[in-house]
């Protein structure tokens, strides 16, 4: 039980609602269009858990192997680092774990053709260059952006396309919502991690920006992402229940105040599963009032 327990651990559950909520949200827009496709929805979720749990592996890995995780890391045990699972055995799982999602892909690839293959195949390999590879994301400021595009437009155009065969620009806008919420999630992580990371020589945007970028950088990206449905609106001039979205700012607001308050440390470990909390409930209000 304590090796499973070491496993679930290491998958980073509270970081998994990243990878479901766009799969939500693409999902419940193509059952608007009348075009939802139960075995694609499901396909496209397993996939990107996966895709996620493989990340979060890779992660353990590589922040292993470059030194970033010492003894004074504040976020959640790292089961390489800590000697719980071997660098060896890390590493195979994270490449097994991306093996399954791309045997998972390859029904979503029948069924979308190689858009579908572009994006698997690009998912898995920034996948492991977050913190894998000569120029990791995670260690040059880039992880943001990274964040943004894949958990945002890409996932959920990308879901909504393997359903449909079809894409706009609605879709691909409202994509921004989880990508934003993605982003102040890892904002927040590294404003927790500032000072470890700028020993370990991790140059993330709050590393080379300071604190207060990225306090700013975690409001707006929550508060663009709960406003995001009302251009929606505006442009469709139909769904308007999806506006409701709005009230995932509530549960944020503690997570904002802790972020411009003087407390930092593991206090911001915190911030970090509420905003997980958020993403999903944005996405599960924002695609019942979608299809309402």
């Amino acid at each position: 039980m304590n090796n499973f327990k070491t496993w679930l651990d290491a998958t980073r559950p509270k970081t998994l609602p990243a990878a479901a909520a766009p799969v939500i949200m693409g999902s419940a827009m193509a059952f608007h269009d009348t075009l939802f496709h139960l075995p694609s929805a499901l396909a496209a979720l397993l996939g990107a858990l996966f895709i996620q749990i493989g990340t979060n592996f890779a992660n353990d890995y590589f922040d292993f192997k470059k030194g970033a995780d010492t003894i004074d890391r504040l976020g959640p045990v790292r089961a390489t680092s800590a000697g719980l699972i071997k660098p060896h055995t890390m590493k195979r799982a994270f490449i097994a774990t991306f093996v399954l999602a791309f045997i998972i892909g390859l029904y979503l690839i029948y069924r979308g053709g190689w858009p579908i293959l572009a994006i698997g195949l690009s998912s898995i390999l920034f996948g492991v260059l977050y913190t894998g590879g000569p120029y990791p994301l995670g260690y040059n400021g880039l992880a943001d952006i990274f964040v943004l595009i894949f958990f945002g437009p890409v996932a959920v155009g990308g879901t909504y396309f393997v359903q449909t065969m079809d894409i706009n620009h609605v879709v691909l806008l409202a994509g921004l919502a989880p990508g934003l919420i993605s982003t102040a999630i890892l904002t927040a992580n590294n404003l927790r991690d500032i000072n470890t990371d700028a020993k370990a020589g991790k140059r993330t945007l709050a590393v080379r920006f300071g604190e207060g970028f990225a306090q700013k950088e975690y409001f707006f990206a929550i508060a663009l992402a709960c406003s995001l449905p009302l251009l929606l609106v505006y442009l469709t001039h139909e769904n308007y229940f999806s506006t409701l979205a709005l009230l995932a700012m509530i549960p944020a607001i503690p997570g904002v105040k802790l972020v411009f308050s003087n407390t930092r440390g593991t206090a911001l470990n915190k911030v970090l599963a509420d905003t997980g909390k958020v993403l999903f409930i944005y996405a599960v209000i924002f695609s019942l009032g979608w299809i309402a």
